[in-house]
């Protein structure tokens, strides 16, 4: 049997402390993520509205913001970027296209595999750039559409020219701090 959104809708005011998606008809349902996790997402979305929101290039949500794709599935990246001529306005419930950035963050109970695969089909159905954040490896994997990732590393920089011109982030930005 297929779900569909209003089944998914009625489960997520059910259950409203779990994050859901609707991926082919299937209702996924992802626990809490880990603080590390979270902190990093944290950063990472800071990071991206402290250069958008200024320049006013877009929107940047967080990860309770769904997007409905073109094929129809309900997908939540951790972070996510719109370009302002594609959301002209923040809709009050899913978005209805492909994010032009969407950031996934490894969490404890997270495969990278799951995580890439979720990248991938973002790129397949419009979005520019992918960005898979691991705080266990300190690694950044930067994807687009067609092309290998682009791993980088602390000492490294992160900038996705094509959409945010400008912007440049420090690797270890990303990463909590630790107060020894």
């Amino acid at each position: 049997m297929s779900l569909t959104l209003e089944d998914l809708e009625q489960m997520q005011q059910q259950h409203p402390d779990y994050r859901m998606e609707l991926v082919k008809g299937n209702i996924i349902v992802s626990s809490p993520s880990g603080y590390e996790s979270d902190e990093v997402a944290a950063a990472m979305i800071a990071e991206l509205c402290n250069w958008v929101r200024p320049r006013k290039l877009g929107r940047t949500a967080a990860s309770s913001a769904g997007f409905r794709l073109p094929n129809s599935d309900l997908r939540v990246p951790d972070a996510s970027f719109v370009l302002a001529e594609r959301l002209r306005r923040s809709p009050k419930s899913f978005a209805q296209l492909a994010p032009d950035l969407t950031v996934e963050v490894k969490s404890p109970s997270d495969n990278l595999d799951d995580l890439r695969a979720k990248i991938q089909e973002f790129l397949s159905l419009g979005t520019k750039v992918g960005i898979l954040l691991n705080p266990d490896e300190r690694t950044v994997e930067v994807y687009n559409f067609g092309q290998e990732a682009i791993i980088l590393r602390d000492g490294d920089i992160l900038t996705v020219p094509e959409l945010l011109p400008g912007w440049e982030v420090p690797i270890a930005d990303l990463w909590p701090p630790e107060f020894d």
